[in-house]
């Protein structure tokens, strides 16, 4: 195709056919293309102010860590107080927005959604203490697991795997109640910043560790144990996908893998299906695991026959089904 030279009048002041060009993506917008949720315009979940509410409540969680440096005992409760007011405030607004995504949500009922994001947002809130519970374990947990770890503080300021848990607790706790939009979302914030991906629809018991964490995956329908450990790139994913009778992904079902208590799952494991990791069983590095091992197991990769140092795979050396 023969491009024609612009004149000098053009290149300062170019037109693109906006017109034309507008109208096209209108079109593709409301008809020939549309992926509006209902065929609705909504307001969306702000990414950016869920990212300052989840800033506000793990500086309300812990305050000197999170919050003010010049906290005193006289002002950390008061900073608490007006930190959780603010940050549940904001929170409320974004489960409402959150709700017309939900599938049982009255989409057409803007005072029922008010409503309804008031009361779960309540909800969440009496939660917090129990939920910063669950976060003390896994900061124990982090500290006696790692020996590099030197404080809590080291823990909570430079642990990826602790950024990710914190917000997957949160997170879960409105995916149960009934938020599942803005919970994926708080979910994707840590993903993006710790490179830990963990669906807050996982249900991960207390003193849980990821250590150094980047690459790991963890999957919508996955159930982790108390006192369990993970390493680096370890994915809890699902072996398969069933397919409806016009060939559509099957949505629900528990497809991702059962942890047990105490069980600790090296770098590199890939952990499929809905299996069960019996609890105090140890999974090497890079194990491709998709069947059910008991308690106490100890999993590896066989060794290569005709090694130097060959000795007899396990009997639960790793294999592909």
């Amino acid at each position: 195709m023969h491009l024609r030279p612009l004149r000098n009048s053009e290149s300062l002041h170019p037109h693109w056919d906006l017109a034309a060009l507008v109208g096209a993506l209108r079109t593709s917008r409301e008809t020939t293309h549309s992926v509006r949720h209902r065929g609705r315009i909504r307001e969306l979940p702000s990414r950016e102010m869920l990212a300052q509410i989840v800033e506000g409540l793990a500086s309300a969680l812990f305050p000197t860590h999170y919050g003010h440096r010049d906290l005193t005992d006289e002002s950390v409760d008061y900073f608490v107080g007006n930190t959780l007011n603010s940050a549940l405030t904001d929170l409320a607004e974004q489960v409402r927005r959150g709700l017309f995504f939900a599938s049982s949500a009255d989409a057409g009922n803007d005072a029922a959604l008010h409503e309804k994001a008031i009361a779960i947002t309540r909800a969440f809130a009496a939660q917090l203490p129990d939920i910063r519970a669950l976060l003390v374990s896994d900061l124990h947990a982090a500290y006696q697991g790692d020996p590099a770890a030197t404080s809590y503080a080291e823990i909570l300021l430079c642990y990826p795997g602790m950024v990710a848990i914190i917000n997957h607790r949160l997170a879960h706790a409105l995916y149960r109640l009934g938020a599942p939009f803005l919970a994926r979302l708080i979910a994707d914030i840590a993903h993006s910043t710790s490179g830990i991906d963990i669906h807050p629809g996982a249900e991960i018991g207390g003193s849980f560790f990821i250590d150094h964490g980047t690459g790991v995956v963890i999957g919508e329908t996955a159930v982790i144990g108390r006192r369990v450990r993970l390493y680096q790139a370890v994915t809890l994913g699902a072996k398969r996908f069933p397919t409806d009778a016009e060939g559509h992904l099957a949505k629900g079902g528990a497809r991702h893998p059962i942890v047990e208590d105490d069980v600790v799952i090296y770098a590199g494991a890939t952990v499929l299906g809905r299996i069960v990791i019996g609890r105090g069983s140890s999974i090497g590095g890079n194990v491709w695991l998709t069947h059910s091992v008991p308690p106490g197991s100890n999993v590896t990769q066989a060794t290569s026959v005709g090694a130097p140092s060959a000795r007899p795979a396990p009997e639960l050396s790793a294999r592909a089904d």
